[in-house]
């Protein structure tokens, strides 16, 4: 029975998975990767007196480490926006994104973001934009030719609805023409915005991610995430 968690992305033979955790999976090479995670946001909203609660660390490292548990990668790559800000970066974080791997079964890499600009994680190094296999690994959408290129940096989104019931999804977004996959954002404390027309996108509602054609203005029934309040 397919997994409706999972959907499976080909590019020019090479197969990857998109998961409804907001990640990817390179099965060949057990390979997962994330994006935007902005840990610490909170505490940076504090620190200019906006009462956030400090939670939301844990509501986005706990799903992490779950999805490590369950696919036992080789490594995890962050693509950038692993911290919100220098000012989030409490030593309880340090220690937290310190004990990572040991948590997770493997390394961690960070592809470095405009979020952690000036500033330093102890053991973590901030890596520049790289080529692995056929994917071009970066934070902010970077087009290379022969190269698929894997990025965050946007919080793509999609509305999905009318003007009476209207809603906005995490997704994938798909350039095929610059051959761009940006993935949504893996943080619980992250915005979002809306995809360009040229391109394809998963919603991630619920469990599942569903191929969806910005044309369309409902999901199917069952699918659409509850809302709150």
């Amino acid at each position: 029975m397919d997994d409706p968690s999972r959907c499976p992305f080909q590019w020019q033979g090479h197969a990857l998975e998109l998961l409804a955790q907001r990640a990817v999976w390179d099965p060949a090479r057990r390979l997962l990767l994330v994006a935007d995670l902005h840990l610490g946001k909170a505490e940076v909203f504090q620190a200019f007196g906006v009462p956030l609660p400090s939670d939301g660390d844990g509501a986005t490292l706990n799903p992490l480490l779950a999805l490590a548990h369950l696919l036992r990668p080789q490594e995890v790559v962050v693509l950038g926006d692993l911290i919100h800000n220098r000012l989030g970066l409490t030593a309880d974080l340090r220690q937290k994104i310190g004990v990572l791997p040991d948590l997770m079964k493997c390394p961690l890499r960070l592809i470095g973001g405009n979020h952690e600009r000036g500033s330093w994680l102890e053991g973590l190094s901030q890596e520049p934009s790289q080529a692995l296999g056929p994917w071009w690994l970066s934070h902010a959408p970077e087009p290379r030719p022969g190269l698929l290129n894997l990025c965050g940096h946007r919080h793509p989104v999609a509305v999905v609805g009318d003007a009476v019931d209207r809603l906005r999804l995490p997704c994938f977004a798909f350039d095929p023409e610059q051959a761009t996959l940006v993935l949504p954002a893996f943080g619980s404390l992250t915005g979002g915005h809306p995809c360009p027309p040229q391109e394809r996108l998963w919603l991630v509602a619920e469990g599942h991610v569903l191929p969806w054609d910005p044309g369309a203005t409902r999901l199917r029934p069952g699918l659409a995430p509850r809302r709150r309040g």
